[in-house]
């Protein structure tokens, strides 16, 4: 009796287990007591657990798998991939076993962190090359062609290198970019030899701002430069490969493109009309380049998630229109999953016709993953789909994340989402009036949910067009509405007909047809850029406030419940971090050539022996300066002579460029600040950067404190990354800083600091 009572008892424990058992998110939760904080509490924990269900998660592994790559970047010398690779598949591992505990989601973030810090450490070695480190004024080189960019005043190639003769000691290099006169540069895949003279890749123009040097670095180029007379195509002396036969005919394919659209267009009109449909965008004017980038249009002209959502939509309905027409074919076949799969053909041309670039590649594979969800009969756009494109991305290239191109694109993208999953259902809700309903007839939800786009697309890509360009597009949304409904019903269209009807010598009149349309578009650009107050001007700021700002659109796009204002909190944090960043008192540029001292009124002026337009401009406008590189107010309160130049700064003291041996005796007595390429006297009372200091550290930036100067440099003590190597100090700085100890403090914490933002 007994035992039937026990066996009775684990009859139906072992039913409740398996019946009954209370799932793990409806434990018991303590009580907190009774009260505003206790609620409170208890309605933060409910949000956490609902932002945490199934599938809410996914979304959050790109963000922590970029997290890891910008850990990468961060770093002060490279990682050992021998161990990073390892530790990151460990972490996977044990994500995987711990699958079912509560702290897997945990894990996952870790595992995803690690593994986006290994990624980049993988593609940094795969891509390891040599890196020239000083200028070669004379270098022969034989190779063969890559890639031809046509540009406004001149041309470009990438040479890949076969031979390279520039004398002992000198390392070959594998790729380098050259610079040609306009319609002299090589045709793309031919065998060529030429001289040159090549520079080491250009380092950033100011602590913390963009390096142009880490995107070669991974493009796999090693210097840049200029041909020097006439460039000899030779016989070569093996096949250049595979790849190389294929950019010859896509190069050879854009090229027809371009001279069809040459015949018809001219000027900015057909540069644009090029640059819509085979990515060659650098052949437009300055001043349409810029009323396009202010008017907050810039991004036409760069083929994205716009172009490739036109091509791909535009195709997928009319061939379902087409197939449409057959009723037989709308009876027995699924004809939407055929219009998806022509349409993520026509989406892979245009990708391979553009050049595929970062914010192409980003795009491609958000309208293939679209695509591909509506052949297996899956929900499109989605927050998942979003962060596949985003991991296949970032997998294939990591540099990715430090390019503004990734980051305004995804921005743009995450914000569109959002608003596709949470605004778009009430937005296109049926009308419960009249009123609306003929408002919906005439286009009104239309117009309502362009607007509404533009808006956020262009409210989520601010943060990042503030720091790398520092400007913003206060009119963006009034030039999205005029110009974007010509540019997607006329444009785009006219453009995709004119590549159908190439070959059979009827694509003139949709030239012209694109004309028309990018005429309208140029002048709306125009005259936006036009109005008062267009160029939103933001002084420079650290990549703190960037990746707070970054936190928060994320918060904001991809919480659901009202934890997602959180992320707005976040940005508002962001910006007034921003906009109290100081700037700098002093910039001395790298190669010790100009110099900026900031005077009284706050403005900068500028002592410079090159006509280095570029890097003034750069530091103009990372001050939110509107005056122009040439402007003769630049130079108001310099003295210049033969052997230098000296201006007085904010706090009266003065600020040398001392070019000859002369100058220095004077300057060190007077001057609490020189710059020189000499060799400064051992008594000398200023604190002094000569070349030695310039050329380990690169472009400095100083900042007035109580004890002196605060100093942070491009290339700060202890970094050596393979895009910038360090270079091997022969004495300590503070041997060319003598007797300064009461002006001057460490400049380790300064550059720390930048590196940590950087």
């Amino acid at each position: 009796m007994a035992d039937e009572s026990e066996r009775e008892k684990l009859r139906l424990r072992g039913a409740g287990r398996a019946i009954a058992w209370p799932p793990r998110t409806t434990q018991h939760v303590a009580s907190y007591g009774s009260g505003f904080l206790p609620a409170l509490v208890e309605t933060i924990q409910s949000w956490i657990k609902a932002e945490a269900g199934p599938g809410r998660l996914l979304p959050w592994v790109p963000v922590a798998f970029g997290a890891g790559i910008a850990f990468y970047f961060a770093a002060d010398r490279e990682p050992v991939l021998a161990v990073v690779a390892p530790t990151a598949a460990f972490l996977c591992a044990v994500a995987f076993l711990a699958r079912r505990q509560n702290f897997f989601p945990v894990l996952v973030m870790i595992s995803a962190v690690a593994s986006g810090f290994a990624a980049a450490t993988w593609k940094s070695a795969r891509v390891a090359h040599v890196v020239l480190t000083k200028p070669v004024y004379s270098v022969a080189l034989k190779g063969f062609v890559e890639t031809h960019e046509e540009r406004e005043r001149t041309d470009r190639f990438v040479l890949r290198v076969e031979e390279m003769d520039a004398g002992r000691g000198q390392t070959k290099i594998d790729r380098v970019r050259l610079s040609v006169r306009k319609g002299t540069a090589p045709d793309v895949g031919s065998f060529v030899e030429l001289k040159a003279r090549l520079q080491p890749p250009l380092s950033p123009q100011r602590p913390g701002s963009y390096d142009f040097g880490r995107d070669m670095y991974f493009q796999g180029i090693g210097a840049s430069g200029f041909a020097m007379g006439a460039i000899k195509t030779v016989e070569a002396p093996k096949s250049g490969g595979l790849y190389l036969r294929y950019a010859a005919s896509m190069q050879g394919m854009r090229d027809a493109i371009d001279a069809r659209i040459r015949g018809v267009l001219t000027g900015d009109n057909r540069a644009i009309a090029t640059a819509l449909l085979t990515g060659r965008r650098d052949a437009i004017s300055t001043p349409v380049n810029d009323a396009m980038f202010i008017s907050g249009l810039g991004h036409v002209l760069s083929i994205s998630g716009y172009h490739m959502a036109v091509v791909a939509g535009v195709v997928f309905f009319a061939v379902r229109a087409l197939l449409a027409l057959f009723p037989v074919l709308t009876v027995t076949f699924a004809i939407k999953k055929w219009s998806a799969l022509a349409a993520l053909i026509a989406a892979t041309f245009y990708l391979l016709l553009s050049g595929a670039e970062v914010a192409t590649q980003r795009s491609y594979f958000m309208t293939a993953v679209v695509l591909i969800a509506v052949m297996v009969d899956r929900r499109a756009i989605t927050f998942r789909t979003l962060a596949i494109a985003a991991m296949i991305v970032m997998i294939a290239a990591p540099e990715a994340l430090v390019h503004p191109s990734f980051q305004m694109s995804f921005a743009a993208t995450l914000g569109l989402v959002a608003i596709v999953q949470i605004g778009m259902p009430n937005l296109f809700a049926s009308p419960d009036n009249s009123r609306a309903a003929r408002a919906a007839l005439w286009g009104g939800r239309e117009i309502v949910a362009l607007a509404l786009a533009s808006l956020i697309a262009g409210l989520a890509t601010t943060p990042y067009a503030a720091f790398h360009f520092h400007r913003v597009t206060p009119y963006g949304v009034l030039a999205n509405l005029a110009a974007m409904p010509v540019v997607s019903g006329l444009v785009m269209p006219a453009g995709l007909l004119g590549l159908i009807a190439m070959p059979f010598g009827f694509d003139g009149i949709f030239w012209r047809l694109m004309d028309v349309g990018i005429g309208w578009m140029i002048v709306v650009a125009q005259w936006v850029a036009a109005l008062p107050g267009a160029i939103g001007r933001m002084a420079s700021f650290g990549s703190g406030p960037l990746a707070a700002m970054s936190l928060g659109v994320i918060l904001m796009g991809l919480l659901r419940t009202p934890l997602r204002w959180a992320g707005a909190g976040a940005i508002v944090l962001a910006a007034v971090w921003a906009l109290a960043t100081p700037r700098p008192d002093i910039l001395v540029s790298g190669d010790g050539q100009t110099v900026g001292v900031r005077g009284k009124d706050g403005l900068l002026r500028v002592m410079r022996v090159s006509k280095d337009a570029f890097l003034v401009r750069e530091w103009l406008a990372a001050d939110a300066d509107p005056r122009a590189a040439t402007d003769a107010a630049l130079s108001d309160g310099v003295s210049c002579d033969e052997a230098g130049c000296v201006v007085a700064g904010a706090g009266g003291k003065l600020v040398a460029l001392s070019l000859k041996p002369e100058a220095l005796a004077d300057d060190c007595v007077r001057a609490a600040i020189i710059v020189t390429p000499r060799q400064p006297p051992s008594d000398c009372a200023a604190m002094v950067f000569d070349q030695e200091i310039l050329k380990r550290r690169g472009t400095l930036a100083l900042y007035k404190i109580d004890s002196g100067f605060m100093i942070t440099a491009n290339r700060p003590r202890g970094v050596d990354r393979p895009w910038a190597p360090a270079v091997a100090e022969a004495e300590p700085d503070t041997a060319s800083l003598k007797k300064t100890p009461a002006r001057t403090i460490d400049a380790t914490p300064a550059e720390s600091d930048l590196q940590a933002e950087d």
